[in-house]
């Protein structure tokens, strides 16, 4: 008789509370590679609104994680920012360090092509920043910055930081803002410039979104030169939000753009896959200097007793990593 493998698993069971529970892991078939996990990250934005219970019902097939268990609202297993230690599978993957867009669990199997290998030179405990890497590379080919373009990112969180992180490698004019304090571990390691909220002025030709809050979006918009463009990377799940797009908006034939990571931006779709824009994000957190947007660390048995303090909307820090046994 066959013994049934498990793993555990985070389940989000009502609005704010988690648990870990017992999941079966199916027979590991031909060209699937087995994962051990030793770490993965806290989503402050899509986890929040799972958690919360506030996706919207329209929005259930798009906001579905790729190997998510259940239906939303309640119970549903969902993450996406997983690396572990591949010791099962294909010759070429055993014993490499993966990164996967698979949920909080403490071992997994899947399609080997639906993980990819690390680089050499970018460690695990760093590589949990992938899912939001990714969304960040993919914003910047959104916003199609060209040189000598001024350049605002409002809101200095994860995906904030990481935005101006890479673009200061290929951009001079770059600015970044939060209403909370000076994001220190980005102005300090990067060539990118403090600006307070109160000191902005509408001379941006780009401005990246990322506060998931009305006031911000609106900061954003007035903060655009002539014809200048917001590319707006918070999802507000099911919350109204309220704008005031009188004024100068028209006038100054100013646009507000959404960027999403489901779809390859445009400018880069026809040549470029998910795999291959993931791989992209991977090398690029080959920089010892953004170990420091990895605020906190929880254990993994210790989690669905911290998500409410995690996901709180006030909660302080900017990552959160999460670590196996």
């Amino acid at each position: 008789m066959q013994v049934t493998e498990t793993a555990q698993a985070l389940f989000y069971t009502a609005p704010g509370v988690a648990e870990l529970r017992q999941v079966a892991l199916a027979p590991l078939a031909p060209g699937q590679v087995e994962v051990r996990t030793l770490f993965s990250a806290l989503s402050r934005g899509s986890e929040r609104l799972v958690s919360a219970g506030a996706v919207p019902p329209g929005q259930y097939a798009a906001m579905r994680a790729p190997h998510q268990e259940g239906e939303f609202p309640f119970p549903v297993k969902y993450g996406y920012a997983a690396v572990g230690l591949a010791v099962a599978g294909p010759d070429h993957l055993v014993g490499r360090h993966v990164f996967s867009l698979y949920p909080h669990q403490s071992r997994f199997r899947l399609p080997a092509d639906a993980v990819v290998a690390l680089p050499d030179d970018v460690p695990a405990a760093r590589a949990v920043l992938a899912a939001n890497a990714e969304t960040a590379l993919n914003a910047i080919w959104d916003g199609g910055v060209q040189p000598g373009e001024r350049v605002l990112v409002l809101g200095a969180g994860l995906l904030g930081c990481l935005i101006a992180a890479f673009l200061s490698r290929i951009h001079r004019h770059l600015d970044i803002t939060d209403k909370l304090a000076e994001p220190a571990a980005i102005v300090a390691d990067f060539p990118v410039n403090y600006v307070s909220v109160e000191a902005l002025g509408d001379e941006y030709d780009l401005v990246f979104h990322t506060t998931a809050s009305a006031a911000g979006l609106q900061s954003a918009i007035d903060a655009l030169a002539f014809e200048g463009r917001v590319i707006e990377l918070s999802w507000f799940g099911d919350r109204p939000v309220g704008l005031m797009l009188g004024g100068a908006f028209h006038s100054r034939r100013l646009s507000i753009r959404a960027s999403q990571v489901g779809q390859v931006a445009p400018a880069r779709r026809a040549a470029t896959t998910r795999r291959d824009r993931l791989a992209e994000a991977l090398a690029l957190l080959a920089d010892p200097r953004l170990d420091r947007l990895i605020t906190g660390e929880v254990a993994f048995g210790d989690l669905p007793a911290e998500i409410p303090r995690l996901l709180a909307p006030d909660a302080p820090g900017i990552a959160t990593r999460i670590r196996y046994p």
